[in-house]
Order: C-alpha cells, then structure tokens, then sequence
C-alpha cells in the first residue's frame, strides 16, 4: 500500500480527512483496522489566511511544497489536500513537489459524472465560491456550475471562518446553509451541492441537505485510499 500523505490547512479539515481515510480504510481493505500507512503536516492556519488575504497564491503554494517536502521525508508516496481554497494555488504547486498529488475538484467533478448531475451549486469559501477551481474542473467535466448570490456567500463564509473551524455548530447556521442550497435547487436547477469546505460536512450532509451532496472530503479521501491500493 502506498504511504498517503495529507497536506493539512483548517484544523476540523485535515482531521475529517485523517479519521475518514482510517475508517473507510477497513472495509475497501478487507480487513479489520485497516488502513495505509498515514502522515500529516500542516503549516499554521495563520499563515495560509495571511496569505489567502492577500491573495497570494505564490505564497500558499509555497506552504503546500514545504508540507510535501517534509512528508517526502517521512516516506509518502503522494499527497493530497482536503482543503479546497488552497487548491487555487494546485498549479503552482506541481511545479516543484517533489511528490504526486490528487486533486480535490477533479474527484468530485468524477463522482458527479459518474452520478449523472448535470449542474452543480458549489458551497465554500467566498475565495472558492467565486474563484477558479470547480469551475474549471467541472467545466472539463461538461458539468455546470452556480454559487450563491453575494450575501449569501458572505454569511456561508463568515459561518466558516467564525464558527465552524473553531468546532462550533450552530442550529441558525445550519438553517443558513440549508436555505441557500434549497434555493440554488429551486431558481437555479441544481441538481446536487458540492460541500466545498471540509468543514461543511460537518453539519451539512445527506440526511438533512435538500439536495444530493457531493462531501469533497470525504471523496478526496476515498480516492486516496483508492490509489494507495492500487
């Protein structure tokens, strides 16, 4: 099996994607407790959002490689990231890691064709929401794509940024998100909602979304143990 690497950013993310990968490990295996061998790196939360404020991308890709570097040092394979935002800088990164990577967008634009959805609602951060990287992926895809109006995807962002990487989950919050992807259903004919933000799964998920939900995380972390058995 091949040594996964994780490239970590938000705190709640890169654990989402850790106990996932060791979880699901088990059963794609077919042995109990299973999972490949794991390490993970994250540079300071701080200093993405330093960075990602100022849009910066050189400088996120820059945090990226240094986390690939020091995961090359431990025996990884390859890496992946379950943050979305900081795939903004993917292409800059493949430049110089000394190591293989997934991309996060490419997965779930897979998993939505493989599904047969049409058009997309894309939930994140405002820099994902209204930035380059699903829309590029899911129009390779032949997929299309909408993001919530302004104040919609003001609130989505202060929700992540104030509440849920804190580990905060408040019901009004909650509420939010549904309404929103509700009406991406309605007025704009989505047909499934990208949970673009690893923390989004945090509260948001099959049982309580309007819409099918295409959780990036998780996915990213399926296909990683996907290519770690290959």
């Amino acid at each position: 099996m091949k040594h996964i690497g994780i490239v970590g950013c938000s705190p709640p993310g890169a654990a989402l994607c850790y106990e996932t990968i060791c979880v699901e490990g088990a059963a794609m295996i077919g042995r109990e407790h299973a999972h490949p061998e794991i390490s993970l790196h994250t540079n300071p939360f701080d200093k993405y959002m330093e960075f990602i404020y100022a849009d910066d991308w050189e400088g996120v890709a820059g945090l990226m490689i240094d986390s690939a570097e020091k995961l090359a040092r431990t025996g990884a394979q390859f890496c992946i990231s379950p943050d979305n935002t900081i795939h903004q800088a993917f292409d800059l990164v493949l430049e110089k890691s000394p190591l293989p990577w997934l991309h996060i967008a490419e997965v779930v634009a897979a998993k939505a064709k493989e599904n047969g959805y049409k058009k997309l609602a894309v939930l994140g951060t405002k820099y994902l929401m209204e930035g380059p990287v699903y829309k590029e992926k899911l129009g390779e895809a032949a997929i299309g794509n909408v993001i919530p109006e302004l104040d919609e995807r003001l609130e989505i962002n202060r929700i992540i940024f104030e509440e849920l990487v804190y580990g905060k989950f408040i019901p009004g919050s909650i509420e939010h998100f549904q309404k929103v992807i509700e009406r991406l259903m309605k007025d704009e004919n989505a047909d499934a909602v990208i949970l673009g933000c690893t923390e989004i799964p945090l509260i948001i998920n099959e049982n309580n979304s309007p819409l099918p939900t295409l959780p990036s995380t998780q996915l990213l972390s399926y296909a990683a143990l996907e290519y770690a058995l290959e």
